[in-house]
C-alpha cells in the first residue's frame, strides 16, 4: 500500500477507521455480522480477492438448484438408460443442507459432529434407528473415517441437487426391484449421478439458461458496489478469481453490477471491470493455488472474448495459477491477501494452507441461524437446565445401583433403596424424554430434518469444525464486508475449556 502502513500501526489505524465510519454501521444486525476465528488486521491487508459463484453471485436455490436437478435427471434417462419414470419426479430444494456426508456404498446420508460421530443417518429418506446407526457406524472414533472413496462430502451448494437425487434413487432401487439394473449398486448409482451432472456442465446447459435470464436464477444485491468501492478507495487491490469462463463471468457480473442482462435493449458492458484491478476466469481452483500446476495464462479480449497467449501479466486473464496472480498483486507477503469464497476446500482450505492467505468464508445459512439463536436464549437455558437435571438424576441412579450390588444391608434397607431407585428411574425417563423433545424441537427451528448446520447434538458439527479450522472470518453475505471499517482489526472471542466454562457460568 502506498502509505506503507504496517502491522505495528494497527491499533492507531483501527481507531481512526472506526471513528470516521458512519455511526449507524456500528449496530449491525446479528445476521449480517462478520465472525472471527483467527485475528485479521485489515490494516495489513493489501489485496482482497473474491470468488464469483455463490460468493458475489448468490443463486436462487428454488430456480437454480431445480435447473441442475432436472437437467441431471434428463441426462440419467436420455444418456445413461435410467427409467423414464424419473422424468416425473419432483425436487424439494429445501431438503438437503451443506455439511452432510454421503455413504455411497450403503446408500446412506449422514450428519456427524466434529469428532466424526454419526448423529443422524438416513438410508435414502428413511431415518435409521439408533440401533441401526450404531451397528453400521459404531459409536467409537475411527481416525480418518468418512474421507475415503466410499464417501462424498456435501460441502457446496452445487452438491445439494445431486445428493437429493441420490436419496431418491436409493429409495427407488429398494422399492422397485428390477427397475434399475442389479449391476448398479448404490456406489454405481452415485457415479452415474455425478456423470450426469458433469454432462450438464460440459454441454453448457446450466450456464446457458442462467445467461439467458440471470434475474430468474441470481439474487440482486445492492451491497456489492458500495463494498467494492470502499475497498478500492481505501487503497486495497481488488481482484476476482473464478472457475467460470469469461463469457459466463461477463454476463453474471453485468447483472450484479448494473442489472444488465443479455436480453436487455443495451448490450453487455465492461463497466463492471472498473471495480477490480485484476480478473482471472477459468482458474480451475483448487489446482490454481499450487505453483507446480503451471497452467497457461491467456489475456482476454473483452469485445470478442478471444484469448491471447501471455505470461507477462494482464488485468483480465483466463487460466494461469497463483504465481501469475502474486506477480500481478505485487504483495510482499501472502498474509497480506484476504480471499473471500464459499467453497471450504476449493476456496478456503487451499488458499489458507497452501498459500497462507487470510480467508473469509461465505455462509448464507448463517443469517437465519444467527437470528434464531439470538432470539432463543430462554429455550437454550431450558435445555441446559434439563440436561443438568438429567445428569444429576443419572448420577443418583448409578450410585443407588452400586449400593444395591456392593453394600451389605438388611432386606428393609434394600427394599427402601429399590423403591427409591424405581421412583428415580421413572423420573429419569420423564426428564430424558422432555429433554430429547425440547432439543428436537429446538433443532427443527433451524431445519426440520437436519437441524442446525453448525451443531450436531451438543457438539459442533463437522461443517462447523471445518469453518473454525480454515476460515479466519465467516459471514452470511459478501456485502457484509462493506458494513465494517476497511481498517478494522477483527479479533476472535476468548475460547474456553470445559472446566473454564463450568466455572465461569456459575
Amino acid at each position: 500500500m502506498s502509505d506503507g502502513r504496517g502491522i505495528n500501526a494497527c491499533e492507531e489505524s483501527h481507531d481512526l477507521g472506526l471513528s470516521s465510519f458512519p455511526e449507524e454501521r456500528q449496530n449491525i444486525d446479528i445476521g449480517q455480522q462478520i465472525f472471527c476465528n483467527s485475528a485479521v488486521n485489515m490494516n495489513s491487508i493489501v489485496a482482497v480477492g473474491f470468488d464469483m459463484d455463490y460468493t458475489l453471485a448468490q443463486y436462487k436455490p428454488e430456480t437454480f438448484e431445480s435447473l441442475a436437478y432436472y437437467g441431471t435427471v434428463e441426462k440419467l434417462v436420455r444418456n445413461l438408460g435410467y427409467p423414464k419414470e424419473l422424468l416425473e419426479w419432483s425436487f424439494d430444494w429445501t431438503y438437503m443442507v451443506r455439511g452432510l456426508v454421503l455413504d455411497k456404498k450403503r446408500g446412506n446420508i449422514l450428519k456427524m459432529d466434529r469428532h466424526k460421530y454419526v448423529k443422524i443417518a438416513y438410508h435414502g429418506f428413511r431415518l435409521l434407528s439408533k440401533d441401526e446407526k450404531v451397528a453400521t457406524y459404531g459409536n467409537t472414533f475411527i481416525k480418518d473415517a468418512f474421507d475415503g472413496p466410499d464417501y462424498a462430502h456435501i460441502d457446496t451448494f452445487f452438491s445439494l441437487a445431486e445428493s437429493y437425487l441420490f436419496a431418491q434413487l436409493v429409495d427407488y432401487k429398494d422399492n422397485n426391484p428390477g427397475q434399475i439394473s442389479e449391476v448398479k449398486d448404490y456406489s454405481r448409482i452415485y457415479a452415474d449421478v455425478r456423470s450426469a451432472v458433469d454432462m450438464c456442465h460440459r454441454d453448457g446447459t446450466l450456464k446457458e439458461m442462467v445467461a439467458k435470464d440471470p434475474k430468474k436464477y441470481i439474487n440482486e444485491d445492492d451491497t456489492i458496489i458500495p463494498m467494492l468501492k470502499m475497498l478500492k478507495s481505501s487503497g486495497r487491490t481488488v481482484f476476482l478469481v473464478t472457475n467460470s469462463l469469461w463469457d459466463y463471468t461477463h454476463v453474471v457480473m453485468n447483472f450484479l453490477i448494473e442489472a444488465r442482462t443479455i436480453n436487455s435493449s443495451s448490450s453487455l458492458s465492461s463497466n463492471w471491470l472498473q471495480y477490480f484491478d485484476f480478473v482471472i476466469t477459468g482458474s480451475a481452483k483448487p489446482s490454481f493455488f499450487h505453483d507446480k500446476n503451471r497452467a497457461d495464462l491467456f489475456a482476454v479480449e473483452t469485445e470478442s472474448g478471444k484469448l491471447i497467449n501471455t505470461d507477462n501479466g494482464t488485468p483480465l486473464a483466463q487460466g494461469g495459477n497463483v504465481s501469475h496472480l502474486h506477480k500481478l498483486l505485487n504483495v510482499g507477503s501472502s498474509s497480506q491477501v484476504l480471499y473471500v469464497g464459499d467453497h471450504i476446500y476449493g476456496d478456503i482450505l487451499r488458499s489458507k494452507k497452501a498459500l497462507g492467505w487470510r480467508t473469509m468464508f461465505i455462509v448464507p445459512e448463517l443469517e437465519k441461524e444467527a437470528r434464531i439463536l439470538s432470539s432463543s436464549s430462554e429455550t437454550r437455558k431450558k435445555l441446559k437446565l434439563l440436561r443438568g437435571e438429567r445428569d444429576k438424576i443419572e448420577d443418583q441412579v448409578h450410585h443407588l445401583k452400586w449400593s444395591l450390588e456392593h453394600e451389605d444391608m438388611d432386606n428393609s434397607e434394600k427394599e427402601k433403596l429399590i423403591a427409591k431407585l424405581e421412583l428415580l428411574e421413572g423420573y429419569r425417563a420423564r426428564v430424558r424424554a422432555a429433554h430429547q423433545e425440547a432439543q428436537r424441537s429446538f433443532h427443527q427451528q433451524f431445519h426440520p430434518v437436519w437441524g442446525q448446520i453448525m451443531k450436531a447434538g451438543f457438539q459442533n458439527s463437522r461443517f462447523a469444525h471445518q469453518v473454525e479450522r480454515f476460515a479466519c472470518l465467516y459471514t452470511s453475505q459478501v456485502g457484509n464486508l462493506g458494513l465494517y471499517s476497511p481498517n478494522k482489526y477483527y479479533r476472535p472471542v476468548e475460547n474456553f475449556m470445559v472446566h473454564e466454562s463450568n466455572v465461569l457460568s456459575l
